[in-house]
């Protein structure tokens, strides 16, 4: 069977090492440290952290430093095998595209952040979001960064995900909403669609989803993806912080 998963080209795995560990664009911040910057005051405990959709490292590596232990799984293998490879301090080469089928040969390692006394608190896994290990549990925080809007069943997600966090840990979701066929079926999405003539928004689904919650803070977070030197994705994903409930 053809694998399907677009996250496993060089194409995609060079874009996403650029966004985590690469320069910066338009004078937008580094995106995963700004997002786990933003939540940290928020946080009470920091025993146990898990980071859904982890992609390449860089927030796992973030939520290190102040966690004893991160949990980090991504459905991709590659995505995590470019984090493994980070953590053992290897040096990882990946080409930017600079247009048509001219690149420029790019580097990152590990050597120019504060992550070297933390690096270790964090096990990489690929895994299915949908369908966690049942040993991944009792969270302070569960961190979910563009990742809702790319589920199957973004509901039975949400369900499970829940009684994996501890009294009072925290439940972050950041997502710019953009509901895709290919990613979800129309049934499943939170929004993003009309119903009896009235708009239907992913932020009140989230709310009614986590009416046990309390939601803490929502704050918007700009990103910039490098496509080519001279094409970039400019995206803003809302953050919302959820409480459970003691």
């Amino acid at each position: 069977m053809a694998n399907t998963n677009i996250y496993e080209t060089s194409h995609l795995i060079s874009q996403y090492c650029e966004f985590h560990y690469g320069e910066d664009y338009f004078d937008v911040s580094n995106y995963p440290k700004k997002t786990i910057d933003t939540l940290l005051p928020f946080v009470k405990q920091k025993t146990k952290a898990l980071d859904l959709g982890c992609s390449v490292g860089r927030s796992s590596f973030e939520l290190a430093q102040y966690f004893q232990h991160v949990d980090a799984v991504d459905y991709s293998h590659n995505f995590i095998e470019v984090a493994q490879q980070l953590q053992a301090g290897e040096q990882v080469e990946y080409n930017m595209t600079i247009e048509g089928e001219i690149y420029e040969k790019k580097e990152i390692d590990l050597t120019a952040f504060d992550f070297f006394t933390s690096k270790n608190r964090v096990s990489f896994s690929q895994g299915d979001a949908s369908n966690l290990n049942s040993k991944l549990t009792h969270y302070d925080l569960i961190f979910c960064s563009n990742l809702i809007d790319r589920l199957s069943e973004p509901k039975k997600f949400l369900d499970d995900i829940q009684s994996r966090l501890n009294p009072n840990g925290l439940l972050v979701l950041c997502s710019p909403y953009t509901w895709l066929h290919d990613h979800t079926h129309k049934n499943e999405w939170f929004g993003g669609y009309m119903s009896e003539g009235k708009p239907q928004y992913t932020f009140d689904r989230l709310k009614h989803e986590l009416s046990d919650f309390e939601l803490l803070h929502t704050q918007d977070i700009e990103f910039v993806i490098r496509e080519t030197k001279r094409k970039f994705q400019h995206t803003i994903s809302e953050m919302s912080i959820f409480q459970k409930k003691s």
